[in-house]
């Protein structure tokens, strides 16, 4: 908009005063547009938005105030300036006039000049607030996209940093833990036929002598040959352990595959959940977390599996969080801490996981700011405030799905995710 050719409403109860004002600013090159009483002013505005509007405040039924009152309590309405023009001088009249929201008063009998300057006045005013808005927008908009890459760099750096140290711990420990779990059965056979030959020595030599006797009383033979078995049985899954949680950090990292592959949804999900063993099974707590897992028949899904493995991680580690404050809360709570993770295909195209827990639950104020960069209710050190926001942006930016959240305090929460089965990169 220029100030030359805005659209102008002259509202007057006297016809000879908008005749004059419109001829004056027609010449000036404004457009005109005229109404002789409150309500029909009311109608032109909403009509047409004006740029600046003209408002007598002496009119019969309804006078400029009211007018003005009416127009600055619509937010449709209320951006529109409003000079004032009147026979009042008073100052009473004059304050009440800003007061309601005018941002100028001219007094009748007024100059040709001085009302010409106001009005340009008043528009260059309204140009540069709208374009004041419209920089106050794009800075708003410049500043989360600056948010949203700083978010994104900095889990990024995080998930590549896990995957490094996830496959150089793979590496270096699956070698020795090979050597150790396939020496066990050899070390087992050994002694399976040392101890065999100390049976057949004790069967053709019954009555040891005194020394053979002290030895045995000693070592407490009795005792060590079944517990030497139990020994081997603890190193065995000890070894098969740690086999397994390599394997787990191998699929949750996924660093050696490519960004987009399609995957069984519950390896990643069950990979996370031996990740998080020693929360979910603290050795320190009494009360343990029981998951209940009801797997759905899920077709492969083709999917950003290391990020997607990284949402699993974020929300199973939130329930955690939840259900260990209802524990430090309540030590004579009455039910089991548990997650439920379900999962099933909603359609053709589609997939959804859904992970529940009874913890503490969320609040409508707190849910309202849940996807919000750095929003945490996390103590200082605890929490970063980025772990919703990146699980948002995977589900909803990366894989064009959903994530919502369903909760109520005191009644533990669940977040559902759906997301394609296929989807097509760019």
């Amino acid at each position: 908009m220029t100030t030359k050719n805005a659209d102008i409403l002259i509202v007057d109860d006297t016809p000879d005063n908008i005749r004059f004002l419109s001829s004056l600013l027609v010449e000036q090159g404004y457009n005109v547009r005229k109404a002789l009483n409150g309500k029909m002013a009311l109608t032109a505005v909403k009509a047409v938005l004006p740029d600046l509007i003209l408002l007598d405040i002496n009119m019969p039924g309804m006078n400029g105030y009211e007018v003005c009152e009416q127009l600055k309590n619509d937010t449709k309405t209320s951006s529109v300036p409003v000079i004032f023009l009147s026979a009042l001088d008073g100052v009473v009249d004059k304050v009440k006039a800003f007061q309601i929201g005018g941002v100028d008063y001219i007094t009748k009998p007024f100059h040709l000049e001085e009302i010409l300057a106001r009005i340009q006045n008043q528009l260059k005013v309204k140009t540069l607030q709208t374009q004041l808005q419209v920089q106050n927008v794009q800075l708003k908009a410049a500043l989360e996209e600056l948010k949203n890459t700083q978010i994104q760099l900095v889990q990024k750096e995080k998930m590549i940093g896990l995957g490094i140290l996830a496959a150089g711990m793979a590496h270096e420990i699956n070698n020795p833990i090979n050597f150790i779990s396939g020496n066990i059965n050899h070390a087992r056979q050994y002694i399976l036929y040392l101890l065999k030959l100390i049976t057949l020595y004790k069967e053709a030599y019954p009555i040891p002598t005194a020394n053979i006797q002290e030895a045995m009383d000693e070592i407490d033979l009795d005792f060590l040959v079944p517990d030497l078995e139990q020994l081997l049985d603890s190193m065995q899954k000890g070894t098969e352990r740690i086999r397994t949680t390599i394997l787990a950090l191998r699929i949750f990292s996924r660093l050696d595959e490519s960004d987009i592959k399609a995957v069984d949804i519950h390896e990643g999900i069950d990979s996370t959940l031996l990740l998080l063993e020693h929360r979910l099974n603290p050795e320190s707590k009494s009360s343990k977390i029981k998951v209940i897992k009801e797997y759905g028949n899920l077709p492969l899904v083709t999917c950003y599996a290391s990020q997607l493995n990284q949402v699993f991680f974020n929300l199973l580690n939130n329930s955690i969080d939840a259900l260990e404050l209802v524990d430090e809360e309540d030590i004579y709570q009455s039910s089991v801490p548990t997650i439920w993770i379900t999962t099933e295909s909603t359609n053709s195209v589609t997939i959804s996981i859904k992970i529940k827990d009874n913890g503490i639950g969320i609040t409508d104020e707190v849910k309202s700011q849940l996807f919000d960069p750095f929003f945490t209710t996390k103590s200082v050190g605890k929490g970063s405030g980025l772990g919703l926001l990146t699980s948002y942006q995977i589900i909803v930016e990366k894989h064009k799905g959903q994530i919502n959240c369903h909760s109520f305090p005191g009644k533990g929460a669940e977040f559902k995710i759906e997301i394609p089965v296929s989807l097509v990169k760019g």
